[in-house]
């Protein structure tokens, strides 16, 4: 028997589970019943009848009063916070701070009466102690003393008010690269862009004015072959794809013998040519560099200072290095899907793995050297990006999840949501909505852990950048849980606890010195844009996504200050393929459209038409016939003219290439991230030609902020 509507609604409201919103077109929708009882699944609650449910209801409304502490106490720097504490009725109770540099304080009692409650047969009563506003910003714990009961222990996490990293921006509006950076292959590639041409691109744009580059997720795929090519699945959010390593700069070629000197040479030859095929082929690249990579790793631990510092990294990466590395390495062995292994070895802690572990200490310790020295090679690039005169240097992405059976589901099986996967509704340019084939973050599981795991995550991405841009930040507020074997518009929004995401966010990267930009595009709730503001997070601004309200493009001086403001995104081809209707050619030939493709163009004619009147209006186009490079070196110097504090230049707009490195809604059907840059005429271009051809030259100078 299937559970009552009103009763199954109040559940999933009280657990964060939205029981309706409003789609992209303006229209309220009503999730239905199957896919609630699905999603409070995947929290672990019972919804499967009508008892069921009555049951849950009351473990939810008691659930705070079977703990003496919060699991996680989130506040903001200069803000008082009131804090309950649960104890047997009558009892007294000591709560005190530990600082996260030892020292304590001790909170004031609240004079404020909360009637006890019944909870298995006894009373529980509730003290209110207030947290003074002038704690530090950091970790800190919350710990309650009941005499004849027992301590208790809580995370207090203090948060910044606002990221002061960025407001230098304010007072001098910047520009900088958006780059694929796989794309980005030069004559000394390995048939992939790596961490050296990242500092490459970084020192050309500085030297024209820019101040930042940003790159797609460099997070690691699993190291078995086929090689997962999407930047944003990958197997760990916590460490680095090693083909990102440039070979040639790897200590250890001096130690090597003429054999393995010679075997290295032909491997680089090998890799080289892959730089001329219309393709970005992740798994020769990495069949290469890996073997390349195995020669050298003995060899550069030879030197004793070395191999010293290699012990310094692992033990400062500790437990978690060690998981991945093992995860790497048994992967090699039984598959990337770690479901499939023998049943012994599906936990990180298991006997089994510890085991394999002492047994494969050499392929373990090759794993961890990779993620050293890629740490190297990025630490280097943005140190060449900060010495070239960039303001903010290399901005890393982070993606919004992982692979469902990598490394990191494997590790942190408590933190991730089984039978759901994230994606997001339909919107005006997926509009059968999307399914990434991720696990969402638990939203009860991460405060239960003192959102370590988070943290965690944050300061990996965080350890080589100058900033860090938040892919589908919306999901810091909410995401779009999915249930298994349902389409994609079938879903549900579920809510995080964004005062403490977003405050984590910005602690941390206050502390490393980071800007924050948030990729707010698709349906957005007005709240979140407000609190990115408040909190000091850029968000995200698409010319071709941005109109006023007479329906016309959003003037420069409109466009928010707060963003970071772009003609185009990964998702769309680059501004020449939107002029030309790529995008619109590639979703008929998919079938992903969803009404008559003339009706299509012509609705995507009007809207180019629009934008080039606005660039008329503005003096920006003066011929009546432009050519299509006339016509990106006015957009450019369009959004250069507007109110946002970043602005950001695609890589393959300054290549005047046409093709799209992603479609939205296709797996196979389209070689997503696999796409090379070309130049105007669909050759493939590397680096060292693209940085010398005008075009490049004419959208840098036409992106120059004044």
């Amino acid at each position: 028997m299937s559970p009552t509507s009103e009763s199954l609604a109040e559940l999933a409201r009280r657990n964060g589970v939205g029981t309706e919103y409003w789609d992209w077109t303006g229209t309220h929708v009503e999730v239905p019943a199957s896919t609630l009882v699905a999603v409070l699944a995947a929290l672990d609650i019972d919804a499967s009848d009508d008892e069921a449910v009555a049951r849950a209801l009351v473990e939810t409304d008691e659930r705070a009063w079977r703990r003496v502490l919060p699991p996680t106490v989130v506040a903001r720097a200069g803000r008082p916070l009131a804090v309950p504490v649960h104890v047997p009725h009558g009892s007294p109770v000591d709560l005190a701070i530990v600082l996260e540099d030892g020292t304590t304080r001790e909170p004031s009692q609240l004079d404020r009466w909360i009637d006890p409650r019944e909870i298995d047969g006894a009373l529980v009563g509730r003290a209110t102690f207030e947290l003074p506003g002038d704690l530090p910003t950091g970790w800190h714990r919350l710990r309650a003393e009941i005499p004849g009961v027992g301590t208790s222990e809580a995370v207090l996490v203090v948060t910044p008010e606002r990221l002061t990293t960025a407001t230098w921006l304010d007072e001098q509006p910047v520009w900088g690269l958006v780059a694929q950076a796989y794309q980005a292959r030069s004559a000394d590639s390995w048939g992939i862009g790596d961490a050296a041409d990242i500092a490459t691109l970084a020192e050309w744009s500085a030297a024209r004015g820019a101040a930042f580059v940003l790159v797609n997720p460099l997070h690691a795929p699993a190291p078995v072959l086929p090689v997962e090519p999407s930047p944003y699945l990958p197997t760990t959010r916590r460490f680095v794809d090693p083909s990102m390593i440039r070979v040639d700069e790897v200590p250890g070629r001096s130690a090597l013998d003429e054999t393995a000197i010679a075997r290295l040479d032909e491997l680089g030859r090998a890799a080289r040519a892959l730089d001329l095929v219309d393709d970005i082929d992740r798994t020769a690249v990495w069949s290469v560099k890996r073997e390349a990579l195995a020669l050298l790793f003995g060899a550069d631990l030879v030197d004793p200072e070395r191999t010293r510092a290699f012990g310094a990294f692992c033990e400062a990466e500790g437990e978690a290095l060690v998981d991945f590395a093992t995860y790497c390495a048994l992967a090699e062995e039984h598959g990337r899907d770690w479901g499939a292994w023998p049943t012994g070895l599906h936990h990180p802690a298991a006997e089994a793995v510890a085991r394999y572990r002492d047994d494969n200490a050499d392929r373990v310790d090759f794993f961890r050297w990779l993620q050293w020295i890629v740490a190297e090679q990025l630490t280097r690039a943005q140190q060449r990006a900060r010495d070239a005169g960039m303001g903010i240097g290399v901005v890393h992405d982070l993606a919004v999840g992982v692979h469902p059976v990598g490394a990191d589901a494997w590790a942190l099986p408590d933190s991730l949501a089984r039978g759901v996967t994230v994606g997001a509704p339909p919107d005006q340019f997926n509009q059968m909505g999307q399914n990434w084939s991720q696990p969402p973050w638990r939203p009860d599981r991460l405060a239960e852990l003192g959102y370590a795991p988070y943290r965690d995550m944050l300061r990996a991405v965080l350890r080589h950048a100058g900033g860090v841009r938040i892919d589908h930040i919306l999901g810091l507020f909410r995401l779009w849980w999915i249930p298994e074997a349902s389409t994609a518009d079938t879903g549900a929004y579920v809510r995080y606890d964004d005062e403490a995401l977003i405050g984590i966010l910005a602690l941390e990267a206050e502390r490393a010195g980071a800007v924050v930009i948030g990729e707010d595009l698709g349906v957005v709730e007005e709240r979140t844009r407000h609190v990115m503001a408040e909190r000091g997070i850029d968000g995200t601004s698409i010319l071709w996504f941005e109109w006023d309200a007479d329906g016309r493009p959003l003037a420069p001086e409109e466009y928010r200050h707060d963003c970071l403001a772009s003609v185009t995104t990964h998702d769309l081809p680059p501004t020449a393929g939107y002029l030309a209707l790529e995008h619109v050619d590639i979703r008929e030939r998919l079938g992903l459209l969803t009404r008559d493709p003339a009706e299509e163009r012509a609705h995507e004619r009007g809207v180019i038409a629009a934008v080039e009147a606005r660039l008329r209006e503005r003096g920006l186009l003066t011929t009546a016939d432009p050519g299509v490079e006339d016509v990106v070196e006015a957009m450019h110097r369009y959004l250069a003219s507007s109110r946002a504090r970043l602005m950001g230049v695609s890589l393959a707009d300054l290549a005047g290439d046409r093709r799209s490195v992603n479609q939205p809604g296709t797996y196979l059907e389209y070689p997503n991230w696999r796409v090379p840059l070309s130049g105007p005429d669909g050759g493939l271009l590397l680096l060292e030609e693209l940085l010398r051809a005008p075009l490049a030259e004419r959208i840098a100078a036409a992106s120059v902020r004044h």
